[in-house]
């Protein structure tokens, strides 16, 4: 059998959660069916940080195009290489494709259809277009949360339960777990200018992550209680992110606010264990790996109570209505000064993580894609 995975994400310079997933997966599934034939397409280079293993029954093939690849060029060797399974680890597919190939895509989240005023004009209506099309389209979708699936069938009545099948990312536990090395992290602190203590958020610096929200928090707790914290707003620059840089610089506690900008990946792992609190304050989240990385990196997470997030913290988590920054105020001042609570959240994150890892969710995903498939 003939696998062929889109993985053009993979030479991208900016690591998101998405390409992250990608990367995972192909870290197992050369392993998982060594019978398999699994070819995978790109169009650079990968980013040295995203680049898959190179297992003997992978096919890996650079092929470059100036604009349009996945209709054009990637469409194109598909045709030519006859796979028995398309997988597209994202909301896009080709439009032309042999009538005997099934399709399977993976929908992380409809952000877009419920915030269409944080993406630009450009971008909401090529999203619109490739989901529309990759949903309608497809043999099967993967949905990556009970939440996403929801979306789909609300936004796309015509689409059959059936068709959609649950299953949730991983995440790469041994970077965040272990003990603290305290002399690499207070290296990465004093390179990064955070001195003592903070408040931690990791992952893209966007409206849709509800980032004001979290300033507004941070101010309202240190005028409340004098508090030298510092808060910690790790990640790259995405979309619309002028307003939020914006917001920290005239914040009269803009001293206090970081913002670090892109970290190497072992780094996010000691920014993580010296944290006091994560929060995840977004208004909407397709997954949300970074709650899982909190804890296992024993910090105790706050969460928006919307999207995913419940489904990915459980009881391990404190929540608070996205829009209301005193109540997200209010847990932040639960979690740094009630030690006994603190633990207690801790020992629940450690459990919850247990339910989530990448091998579990590469042997699910190529079962699934096997099953998509073998039918007639």
């Amino acid at each position: 059998m003939k696998l062929a995975i889109q993985a053009a994400d993979l030479d991208h310079e900016r690591i998101d959660g998405t390409r992250v997933y990608i990367l995972n997966l192909l870290r197992h599934f050369g392993a998982l069916d060594p019978l398999l034939e699994f070819f995978l397409y790109h169009r650079g280079d990968f980013n040295p940080e995203l680049k898959p293993p190179e297992f003997t029954n992978y096919r890996i093939k650079k092929i470059a195009a100036p604009f349009m690849w996945t209709q054009t060029r990637f469409a194109r060797e598909v045709w030519k290489d006859r796979p028995d399974v398309l997988w597209m680890p994202m909301a896009a597919i080709p439009l032309v494709r042999r009538k005997q190939l099934k399709t399977v895509v993976t929908i992380h989240d409809l952000a877009f259809k419920y915030f269409p005023e944080y993406f630009t004009a450009k971008d909401f209506r090529k999203l619109n277009f490739m989901a529309d099309l990759a949903i309608r389209k497809s043999d099967g979708i993967i949905a990556i949360s009970e939440a996403t699936k929801k979306d789909i069938l609300k936004f796309y009545p015509a689409v059959k339960a059936e068709k959609i099948k649950v299953i949730y990312h991983g995440f790469t536990g041994q970077v965040f777990s272990g003990e603290r090395d305290f002399a690499e992290e207070n290296a990465l602190k004093k390179s990064l200018g955070i001195n003592g203590e903070y408040i931690l958020y990791s992952g893209a610096i966007q409206p849709r992550k509800n980032l004001e929200a979290l300033i507004r928090a941070f101010e309202i707790y240190k005028i409340g209680s004098k508090s030298e914290i510092k808060l910690v707003l790790a990640g790259e620059k995405a979309w619309l992110w002028q307003g939020i840089e914006k917001m920290a610089k005239d914040s009269r506690f803009c001293q206090d606010i970081v913002m670090p900008g892109k970290l190497k990946f072992g780094a996010i792992g000691h920014l993580f264990r010296g944290a006091r609190v994560f929060v995840q304050p977004a208004f909407y989240e397709g997954f949300g790996i970074t709650v899982l990385e909190a804890m296992a990196a024993k910090i105790p997470v706050i969460l928006a109570n919307n999207s995913s997030l419940p489904e990915v913290g459980g009881e391990a988590a404190l929540y608070f209505a996205a829009a209301d920054p005193s109540e997200l105020a209010g847990k932040i001042k639960r979690l740094l000064t009630d030690e006994k609570l603190r633990a207690e959240m801790v020992a629940k994150g450690l459990e919850q993580v247990k339910k989530f890892s990448w091998d579990k969710c590469a042997q699910e995903t190529l079962k699934y894609l096997k099953g998509v498939a073998a039918k007639a």
